[in-house]
């Protein structure tokens, strides 16, 4: 299903966010009509259309719109991408009348496996923005999985742990639960084990990974996800800490969207 604004979106609306990429998104993971942290995808999507388009956007209907491509029963991963069809390079600066673009895919009943990740220096372009314009990262996720890792791991220039490409990233250490700090998207998943756990943000370089228990990448389309490696050095793929971690978030209620 690929819908904008209600109706089903023609080619010349897909051509205008192809050949412009200005925007942003979110991902909802719906569960039975329900979806973890739906507050905090809302906010995100009126705070990252403020940055980018100077426009308000009523959260209302977008979860009017986004129901309309979601299953009543069992699970489907569902994408808010918020655009103006009517801008594109030579009219950027334009006031905009931003559009409600929703698609919709089953979800795995399986969670993924483990990540390898390999690091690689990087900063996106506003971080704070979940924005559409995916190249530099796919970029990097290309170059790392043709290298034999399952994904990329940001880092500052000084070797500070930022993101993952897609997710964020959490350490155990000393059997607590640390959050890398730096100018990173903080992800609905990461925010509410965050509420639920109280662990600490601070910062945190490949150097220190010699003191870490284990590490786990999180988003919302998967929740909490083991990584077994970061460059060369490894992890475990079960540990107490992250295994207590996946439970807390699957046991978080879902609000109804």
């Amino acid at each position: 299903m690929i819908e904008l604004d209600g109706e089903p979106a023609g080619p010349e609306a897909l051509a205008s966010l192809a050949l412009t990429n200005y925007g942003h998104f979110t991902t909802l993971l719906v569960e039975n009509g329900r979806v973890r942290g739906l507050e905090l995808h809302l906010e995100r999507l009126i705070r990252d259309c403020r940055t980018l388009f100077d426009a308000a956007l009523d959260p209302d209907r977008v979860r009017r719109l986004a129901r309309r491509a979601a299953p009543e029963h069992g699970r489907a991963t569902v994408r808010v991408t918020v655009f103006d069809p009517a801008l594109n390079l030579g009219n950027i600066a334009a006031d905009a009348r931003p559009g409600v673009l929703v698609t919709s895919r089953p979800a795995p009943d399986k969670p993924p496996g483990p990540l390898r990740v390999r690091s690689v220096v990087h900063r996106r372009d506003l971080p704070e923005v979940k924005s559409v314009g995916l190249c530099p990262t796919l970029r990097l996720r290309r170059q790392a999985q043709r290298a034999g890792y399952d994904d990329v791991l940001f880092t500052g220039a000084d070797g500070d742990l930022l993101e993952g490409g897609t997710w964020n990233i959490g350490l155990v250490r000393d059997g607590e639960v640390v959050w890398p700090g730096g100018e990173v998207l903080a992800g609905t998943t990461r925010q509410l084990l965050r509420r639920a756990t109280d662990g600490p943000t601070e910062l945190v370089g490949l150097a220190d990974l010699g003191s870490v228990e284990a590490v786990f990448a999180t988003n919302a389309a998967v929740g909490v996800r083991p990584v077994t490696g970061i460059d060369d050095r490894e992890f475990p793929a079960a540990h107490p800490s992250v295994a207590r971690l996946a439970e807390i978030y699957q046991a978080l209620p879902g609000s109804p969207l």
